[in-house]
């Protein structure tokens, strides 16, 4: 049997590439759980590599740059913490 006659027989409708692979073994299907989990694992590497290079290149001395860090890691918080109940309340009024 020919790629022609199976076309013919199946009325013009081959089955996708990716899914005679599949079903010769060739190739595993991947979930969106799977490129997910793989694009979020490639980025909190990055986000260490990159921190670890940041720290390494510094130009301020060890005790000063922990300090700064604290301090804009607290900014960052109380900002935070600020944008929830901002948006708390705002839930609260439009919910009454």
């Amino acid at each position: 049997m020919t790629v022609r006659n199976l076309s013919t027989h199946l009325g013009g409708q081959l089955p996708a590439t990716d899914d005679m692979l599949h079903w010769l073994g060739l190739q595993q299907r991947r979930n969106a759980a799977d490129v997910t989990l793989g694009l979020l694992g490639s980025f909190a590497l990055g986000t260490l590599v990159g921190s670890a290079l940041a720290l390494l290149f510094a130009p301020k001395a060890g005790d000063e740059l922990r300090r700064d860090l604290g301090d804009r890691i607290g900014q960052a918080t109380q900002r935070v913490a600020e944008q929830l109940k901002t948006t708390e309340s705002t839930d609260a009024a439009a919910a009454s």
